[in-house]
């Protein structure tokens, strides 16, 4: 696998993790709401990574 792929992998693995970050924030359910909030908010976390990752092997 060449770095120009892993680089285009770690960009749409940057806005998927945005996106699984927004479902999981808003499908969070009783009785622990706030795991669900604190489990998004570390997903949403991912996502600079990835971006900075894909920057790097572009």
């Amino acid at each position: 696998m060449n770095e120009k792929t892993i680089g285009t992998i770690c960009f749409y693995a940057g806005f998927v993790s945005i996106t699984a970050s927004i479902a999981i924030w808003f499908l969070s359910k009783e009785p622990d709401m706030a795991h669900g909030e604190r489990f998004g908010i570390f997903v949403g976390l991912w996502a600079p990574t990835f971006f900075a990752l894909s920057n790097r092997w572009k």
